[in-house]
């Protein structure tokens, strides 16, 4: 394994009823940096980032946190240290303050909602709203801040902005880029845009039917050939 992958992926395979979903992928994730996970609907991208942090249990192969195997973690402990923010964010809280301490209080952390809320662009004073009376993109902040509430040293997002429109769109991008610059938070983040990726990621990893079909650097975006073929596959 590379001495600089925060996480390393070693011939991961998973299947529903026979049909393979991953097959067979290998890839490393370089820390502090921003890596877009990027392939066709159905690809495996979603099943990639829910084997990493024990979500679902791969049939083969392993993934390494720190170079260590995450199959002989306890995988609550995994998941407070690789958390997740989903596609479409769901609360069943009270109150925003509720919702974004729901994983700390359970883990028995202490954690300050108003710098959460803070840390994601959000006002203090949203504290007592019901998240559901909120704007899609400010729930998907919150649901931000809630991972960020256990200090996690690795963030998996699923198509956190496939739901919002252009503006909060924007404002999410600049949020990833934000945590990853001010924190050094590695983040891995499936996307079906290149534009999005080539605003935020600092690398990228194709994956079709299941594999991995290549792995380029934000600097390889500005080839024509790379850019053309990322665009054919998305």
């Amino acid at each position: 394994m590379g001495s600089a992958a925060k996480i390393e992926i070693s011939g991961l395979g998973y299947a529903v009823e026979g049909t393979g979903i991953l097959k067979g992928i290998s890839v490393g994730i370089p820390g502090g940096k921003i890596t877009c996970v990027v392939g066709p609907s159905g690809a495996g991208k979603s099943t990639l980032l829910r084997a990493i942090n024990r979500l679902i249990e791969p049939d083969r192969g392993e993934v390494y946190l720190d170079g260590l195997a995450t199959s002989g973690m306890d995988p609550l402990e995994l998941r407070r240290r690789v958390g997740m923010v989903f596609q479409t964010p769901a609360f069943f809280e009270a109150s925003v303050e509720e919702a974004v301490l729901y994983g700390a209080r359970l883990a028995g952390k202490a954690a300050d909602p108003d710098r959460l809320l803070g840390l994601v662009g959000l006002d203090a004073s949203l504290r007592g709203r019901a998240p559901r009376d909120l704007s899609v993109g400010e729930q998907q902040r919150v649901s931000i801040s809630r991972a960020l509430a256990l200090e996690p040293e690795v963030l998996l997002m699923d198509e956190p902005t496939s739901a919002l429109d252009e503006r909060s769109r924007q404002r999410i991008e600049e949020l990833v880029v934000g945590l990853n610059r001010d924190l050094g938070l590695t983040i891995v983040l499936v996307s079906h845009a290149l534009d999005q990726v080539e605003r935020v990621a600092d690398r990228i990893i194709l994956v079709v039917g299941g594999r991995l079909e290549g792995e380029w650097s934000r600097k390889d975006l500005e080839g024509r050939g790379v850019r053309r073929l990322l665009s054919g596959r998305l």
